[in-house]
């Protein structure tokens, strides 16, 4: 088959590889898009360290080709959204059958945008948070992937308030699109926020932004810290003064769960799919790319510098074989 690979040399390039085969509990996915996320960019930078040459890409949309032992031989031929831990890049991608979830009537391109970031914001709003009605909703990253989504997943559990903290004029301008009351610019946090106090605050940003977001916490707060963009100074709690007044700073790492707990990420995620597919929330694909443009779409994610998500169109896309 075909594949791009991240070479030594940090360039991506398109090689011929051995099509891989389902083991037990897997199947093989015949690629029609894949997501592009910030695993994508990480990876490219050596902050998430891979054995090159590496065949990237953790999110992919298609249909199933081949299961392996243990799982139902009904699944060949049914379009799937899938979550990998690298390899979806390529014209065949093998997942644990867990993870690939039958998408239904969801458009492939949405499918494979849907990726880690929609269950992700699903479980931050709904397992980590445990948003309940009325409550106001702080959200970091406001116009990323998981940010657009997480506004929209507060909305339907009931969010009083949902306000939204993004990077530049423009991108507050696009977040505002999904559902928050008001978007707030980075160099505005947190004196705009003036004496408002938050009963949720999601955060993947870290540093001076979790430490502000802590004290931005109203009574019985809860701060979801899932990443750390800024890759600052670490954060220290005192978890004496918290309990004083019932706040709480939570941690939540989907990639982790996968491993874990593969079926209760699924779980969120086939709800998540469930909600996509009803029209009730939205993946805003804005742009999609051949292969020969993996490099500009990742470092384009990287700069900050597209709205919505990106996908890599696969399916014809890799070639003609040598």
């Amino acid at each position: 088959m075909r594949a791009i690979i991240l070479d030594v040399d940090d360039t991506y390039r398109v090689t011929e590889l051995d099509e891989p085969a389902p083991g037990p509990g897997e199947v093989a996915i015949r690629v029609a898009y894949a997501g592009i996320q910030w695993g994508d960019t990480m990876v490219k930078e050596g902050t998430f360290p891979v054995p090159r040459p590496f065949v990237p890409g953790f999110e992919a949309s298609g249909h199933v080709v081949a299961v392996g032992e243990g799982v139902d031989v009904g699944r060949i031929g049914e379009p799937v959204a899938a979550l990998a831990f690298g390899g979806a890049f390529a014209e065949v991608v093998v997942v644990p059958a867990v993870l690939a979830l039958a998408a239904g009537g969801v458009p492939l391109p949405a499918a494979a945008g849907f990726g880690w970031g929609t269950p992700t914001a699903y479980d931050l709003v709904n397992t980590a948070a445990r948003v309940g009605e009325g409550e106001s909703v702080l959200i970091h990253a406001a116009a990323g992937a998981v940010g657009t989504l997480a506004a929209q997943f507060a909305g339907l559990a009931g969010a009083g308030r949902v306000v939204g903290v993004a990077g530049s004029p423009d991108r507050a301008a696009y977040a505002a699109a999904f559902g928050f009351d008001q978007v707030l610019l980075r160099g505005e946090f947190p004196a705009g926020l003036g004496a408002e106090r938050f009963d949720v605050v999601l955060d993947p940003v870290g540093g001076r932004t979790r430490q502000e977001s802590l004290r931005a916490l109203a009574p019985h707060g809860r701060l979801v810290a899932y990443g750390s963009i800024d890759g600052g100074e670490p954060v220290l709690a005192d978890a004496d003064e918290l309990l004083v007044s019932g706040r709480s700073l939570v941690t939540w790492n989907s990639n982790l769960l996968s491993r874990t707990h593969p079926e209760r990420l699924a779980g969120s995620a086939r709800r998540a799919l469930d909600l996509l597919a009803q029209g009730r929330i939205r993946v805003d694909v804005t742009a999609e790319y051949d292969p020969a443009d993996l490099g500009l779409a990742v470092e384009r994610l990287r700069e900050g510098a597209t709205h919505g998500k990106s996908v890599l169109r696969v399916a014809g896309r890799l070639g003609s074989r040598p």
